[in-house]
């Protein structure tokens, strides 16, 4: 939905390129930004025309637009323009067709064979082959950004207009995790690698630009031609471009680490994403042992008050582990938050004695939104026995002591997969697992989930989701939205994606300038 949103923002710079569409895989329980320790002053606000007299979009000159390997930011946005995935995902994160044609699965041999369409060629003219699609999904297999995410490929191989997919283990959702860019082979070393996408990077004397791409299989009528590229050295210099109207359109995580620095009036589109915040217990130590007390206190915190409180509503509350704006979000289970079921809740699991029973909760201090977060949540969860002192961490120090298990508590932020798969957080091994947390029925569970389709998927992540409501290993806050941001009352988008905020660039309305050039 979007909103005016008056951005009053303090003299620090930004210190680091935005945020964009980013796919941080994996990136544990909180992701490493570092603050910005600029001292310039604060820009004046710009007057608002009625319309625009273009449309731009920002970039680092000299930086690759591999999709790939290209720095999270400007780059990622732009990308969404000139590549495309064998599949979308969109605002419900339900896997669309995009470059493929359909697939089938064998269960037997953990076999995906991924049929192409026929008719897609790239932007030079030349015909999307499987040997393309399968040099790409190769390089991501060991790339930062997309290794989380196929760390269960056993191997990629092209076939007769199909790609073959091995998997180590079963999983009947896995094409949720293929909205990978595709390039074509040969050109991922370019600046600028040959795509399929709606836009093709062009070179001027007076500057880059990017145009509708003639061979686009899509065939779609959109409100832009031609959208220039303004090149920017670095964050600061963006954020000046975007509140100048030099550049019309950028992507924010605007309760993340690095805070959006700059005055001037905009408005903002959000798209849900799967990042989600959550409270973690060490379940090996005495206190937090107990299932009947860590599901009592999953009763008491006022996720809603929370998220409106300090993330300024940019996250949707959540009490599993599956964001809501998912069809498959069981919303029948989910129990709203009551202070005096919280009290029944304690008092019947014996934690409503009058016995101080101390514990301590880390948190990222780099954050200062999930630092607040954790802060609330430990008052609200302080009303019987268990008082709860939050300890904010510099990253390093807060990882040492989760991976030493030198926690009673811990505020984590993680990257879901689209398929749902919880085995990071909460299978045996997993890599967020840091308390090494298990019972008898989660690991067939855990197996159901990933192992069944259709109505079964969905029985299966219900029974799944009723029993960590029981265990409570993890209690789920809040599924974080990114930030679309735009000139206000001077464009109309239409449902933006956390990987594409020009997902249905065709019904865009954008008030043009009666001098428009």
């Amino acid at each position: 939905m979007k909103r005016k949103l008056l951005l009053i923002l303090s003299a620090l710079l930004l210190a680091a390129l935005l945020t964009g569409c980013a796919d941080l895989d994996d990136p544990g329980p909180d992701t490493p930004d570092t603050p910005s320790q600029s001292d310039a002053p604060v820009v004046d606000p710009i007057p608002v025309p009625a319309g625009l007299k273009s449309f731009s979009l920002p970039y680092t000159a000299g930086e690759t637009l591999d999709p790939i390997t290209c720095s999270d930011g400007p780059h990622q946005v732009i990308g969404a323009l000139l590549y495309e995935g064998l599949y979308a995902l969109d605002g419900q994160f339900e896997p669309q067709p995009m470059l493929a044609e359909g697939y089938t699965y064998d269960p037997e041999t953990r076999l995906y064979t991924i049929r192409l369409r026929g008719d897609v060629t790239f932007s030079d003219g030349t015909p999307l082959t499987a040997g393309d699609v399968a040099a790409t999904l190769e390089r991501a297999r060991w790339s930062p950004r997309y290794a989380g995410r196929l760390s269960d490929v056993a191997s990629i191989k092209a076939g007769d207009g199909a790609v073959i997919i091995a998997l180590y283990r079963p999983n009947a959702s896995f094409i949720a995790r293929l909205d990978i860019p595709i390039v074509k082979a040969g050109t991922e070393g370019d600046d600028v690698p040959v795509g399929t996408g709606r836009f093709v990077w062009r070179q001027a004397e007076d500057g880059d630009y990017l145009e509708a791409n003639p061979e686009s299989w899509r065939h779609m009528t959109l409100p832009l031609e031609k959208i220039p590229l303004v090149p920017c050295k670095d964050s600061d210099v963006m954020a000046y471009a975007f509140f100048s109207r030099e550049v019309q359109l950028v992507t924010w995580d605007l309760t993340g680490t690095v805070v959006f620095n700059a005055t001037g009036v905009s408005s903002y589109t959000d798209a849900p994403t799967p990042v989600m915040q959550y409270l973690g217990f060490n379940t090996n130590s005495p206190l937090f042992s107990d299932p009947a007390l860590r599901s009592a206190l999953s009763l008491g915190v006022d996720r809603a008050g929370c998220v409106e409180a300090n993330l300024l509503n940019h996250a949707v509350p959540a009490d599993f582990p599956l964001s809501p704006a998912s069809s498959l979000y069981p919303k029948d289970l989910a129990i709203p938050y009551s202070a005096d079921s919280f009290a029944a809740a304690m008092e019947e699991a014996g934690y409503a004695t009058e016995r101080e029973r101390p514990a301590t909760l880390i948190v990222s201090a780099e954050n200062t939104f999930r630092v607040e977060m954790a802060r609330q949540i430990a008052e609200e969860l302080s009303r019987f026995d268990v008082k709860i002192t939050v300890t904010p961490l510099p990253w390093t120090e807060f990882q040492t002591a989760l991976a030493v298990g030198k926690y009673d508590l811990y505020y984590g932020e993680c990257k879901l997969p689209a398929d749902w798969d919880l085995s990071a957080l909460l299978g045996i091994g997993g890599t967020l697992n840091f308390s090494g947390y298990t019972d008898e029925e989660l690991p067939g569970l855990l197996e159901a989930a990933a192992t069944t389709s259709g109505a079964r998927h969905s029985s299966a992540l219900r029974a799944l989701y009723a029993h960590l409501q029981q265990e409570a290993p993890i209690i789920p806050i809040c599924f974080k939205n990114v930030s679309v941001l735009l000139p206000d009352k001077a464009v109309k988008i239409a449902s933006p994606t956390a990987s594409d905020p020009f997902s249905h660039l065709e019904d865009w309305v954008i008030q043009w300038a009666e001098d428009k050039p």
